[in-house]
């Protein structure tokens, strides 16, 4: 088989066609004719008697899905070796929908609303897979209103000489009901209190299906239960409490089968921007009988460039980091935490954590510091979330003398220094957020809308100069479209307010430590640019003679030898809009991409918003379906120079730097090759 297509079918698409039948076609490798030569790809051959059934098929499933004059006609075109098959179908016009009747459901549900909700509508096509799944959603808009033994009866009329149909469905409510006993069985380490705290459903409580299935995932969730089901136990409706007390008591039976206690994680990696990377953690579930988990977890990175492992990578497999001052030591993470499940509610999960850190940002900053945490997380399996974390480290970050000197104006090495010292840093975040996204590591349907706020200050208990308020918002959909198509956008805005100016390390400062700024740049914001690249820069030379520059007609100097440092901001915007499609070859395992992304890092000053050093860059790219997420690669056109910035002059002996009278700015790129930007990375940009 080298070729299936169809056509004429208008009202349902070639692979709901193709899914229907027994004849397929072979794969690429084995009928595109530049690589069938090779022998590989799975070959599928044609066989007449099926080919002939796939007529019936067809037939049969258009006239389920309501075109009861359908006529499917086939063209098959041999050679000695191959066929190519063609279903010609012609729909006809469908049967529709005239007259939907729902009987059995006044004073239970708003049938308005119901109706909007089930998939078959007056005007549609009649379809029978519809008509049962219509069936379906009535009968569970019933059983989420305490009619846990409703019973939906279908009935329809249809004419095919006037292509209409009457149908009606007549529900059969069953009695009201209330949860009664709730009974557990096979818990063992975990005492049954624990079991019942983690439940949504209570004796007394008006019966709600979804709360039996959100109790389920409840337990399964908390990694204590190998498995959990929350079910009733009579399939028969039970007696009701009598004339004077109608409503039903319906047992619930929760059945649990409890995991191994320890469980070990080990994981290992590659990245541009982190070398090598290990990690490892140790959990213990049902501690001391309840709903808690503790867990050890420790992690490092900068492996082969940082020290005490260099081995010296930063000059061949991780030649990004070369050069980076922040990168010469390894980034560790290590931290003990216990979760507590079901914290004063079954919706509520709480936390409380030890950690000791180093991280960093190439060519930016990085961060030392040992703190604790805690925090609670209301309404943590419910629509909307919300994160209340508190947290208190003392550290030290480290950032280059550049950044200090331009973006604070502290150019003096002794307040460098100052600046540098171990403080306190304690601070409350709220986050809160909304994810309906089908897939987390490649959604197609869906989306999320999330915000968070940070607030620092000597009332929590941090250091007078890391007084600030941080925050950000983010909102992102996806829209399939096609068969296997996805339109995605991404809206992400943030804003630094640090406090009114303070007296620190002798000067009069709106201090915002490095770590707390935002950056852009990189495979996940706007790929035009690379890692921490978008926004505003500061650049630093150490020879301003004429051996170091080439004049420009203009008079503008352009140095030869110049260090870049970005800097960040304390505001930034960012849109991105990408469609996914499959490509043509290996459909089901590679897709195109086609992007634009447009963003910001820059100094709010007095404005509320601006839009002054906007950046656009279009692209394309690969995904590639793995286990672990799509691989990505992506290349972007950016015909942007690095924005304009202060020139600092340093001293090599006295590391002192001085602010030149210029404001700095490098070439743009000035051929089409120079322009592309490559990004590799696991997992969609957003």
């Amino acid at each position: 088989m080298r070729e299936l297509s169809f056509e004429g079918n208008r009202s349902i698409d070639d692979y709901t066609l193709s899914t229907v039948i027994a004849t397929s076609k072979s794969s690429f490798f084995a009928t595109a004719w530049w690589v069938r030569w090779i022998g590989l790809g799975a070959k599928r051959y044609f066989d007449e008697l099926e080919f002939r059934r796939d007529v019936v098929r067809l037939i049969l499933f258009y006239r389920q899905s309501g075109f009861m004059s359908v006529v499917v006609d086939t063209v098959v075109r041999r050679t000695p070796d191959d066929v190519f098959v063609t279903f010609r179908v012609y729909e006809g016009e469908p049967v529709r929908v005239k007259q939907l009747t729902i009987d059995g459901i006044a004073g239970i549900v708003d049938e308005r609303r119901m109706r909007r909700a089930i998939p078959l509508q007056e005007g549609d096509p009649f379809n029978r897979f519809l008509l049962q799944a219509a069936a379906d959603t009535i009968a569970a808009w019933l059983r989420n209103r305490a009619r846990p033994y409703a019973q939906v009866l279908r009935n329809f009329d249809s004419d095919s000489e006037a292509h209409a149909a009457d149908v009606r469905f007549e529900v059969v409510p069953g009695p009201l009901t209330r949860i009664g006993e709730v009974a557990v069985r096979g818990e063992g380490r975990v005492d049954t209190g624990t079991v019942l705290r983690l439940l949504s459903v209570h004796p007394g409580d008006l019966y709600k299906e979804d709360l039996l299935f959100q109790s389920q995932r409840d337990l399964y969730s908390t990694g204590t239960f190998r498995s959990a089901q929350v079910t009733l136990a009579d399939s028969a409706p039970p007696m009701s409490g009598g004339e004077g007390n109608p409503t039903a008591r319906a047992r619930v039976v929760v059945r649990v089968v409890e995991g191994p206690r320890h469980r070990i994680r080990l994981g290992g990696g590659y990245g541009t921007l982190d070398c090598f990377r290990a990690q490892s953690g140790w959990s213990i579930y049902g501690l001391l009988g309840g709903a808690r988990v503790l867990d050890l977890s420790a992690r490092v990175s900068k492996l082969g460039v940082g020290r005490p492992l260099d081995a010296g990578f930063d000059q061949n497999v991780c030649r990004p980091l070369q050069s980076d001052s922040q990168s010469n030591r390894l980034n560790y993470n290590a931290g003990l935490t216990l979760f507590q499940q079901a914290f004063l509610s079954p919706r509520h999960t709480a936390s409380l954590g030890v950690f000791a850190e180093r991280r960093s940002e190439v060519r930016t900053y990085s961060r030392t510091q040992i703190g604790t945490n805690a925090g609670i997380v209301f309404n943590a399996r419910r629509r909307v979330p919300v994160s209340t974390i508190y947290g208190v480290s003392v550290g030290r970050t480290d950032a280059d003398a550049a950044i200090f000197c331009s973006v604070f104006s502290v150019c003096d090495l002794q307040t460098q220094a100052d600046l540098r010292e171990r403080r306190r840093f304690a601070s409350l975040t709220v986050t809160a957020g909304e994810h309906t996204e089908d897939f987390a590591l490649d959604p197609t349907a869906g989306g999320h809308v999330g915000i968070t706020l940070l607030h620092a200050s000597r009332w929590l208990g941090s250091d007078t100069l890391y007084e600030f308020n941080r925050g950000e918002f983010e909102i992102a959909r996806y829209i399939p479209f096609g068969r296997r198509g996805v339109f995605a956008w991404r809206l992400h805005a943030g804003a630094l307010v640090p406090a009114t100016r303070i007296t620190a390390v002798g000067q009069n400062l709106r201090f915002v430590p490095p770590e707390h700024r935002f950056y852009a740049g990189g495979p996940n914001t706007v790929r035009g640019y690379g890692a921490n690249e978008l926004g505003p820069h500061v650049y630093v030379i150490t020879d301003s003679t004429s051996n170091n520059y080439d004049s420009l007609p203009n008079g503008t100097k352009v140095y030869r030898r110049v260090r870049t440092v970005a800097t960040g901001g304390n505001s930034i915007l960012l849109a991105n809009v990408e469609a996914r499609v499959p490509a043509p070859v290996l459909p089901d395992r590679l897709r195109v991409a086609l992007f634009v992304d447009v963003g910001q890092v820059y100094e709010r000053q007095t404005e509320l918003y601006s839009f002054r050093s906007m950046r656009v860059t279009p692209g394309a790219g690969l995904r590639f379906t793995t286990p672990l997420g799509p691989v990505r690669m992506d290349v972007a056109y950016n015909a942007y120079a690095l924005e304009p910035g202060t020139l600092l002059l340093q001293n090599d002996s006295t590391r002192t730097l001085v602010e030149l009278p210029v404001t700095y700015q490098q070439r743009p790129p000035t051929s089409f090759w120079q322009r592309l930007v490559l990004q590799f990375a696991i997992g969609q940009a957003f």
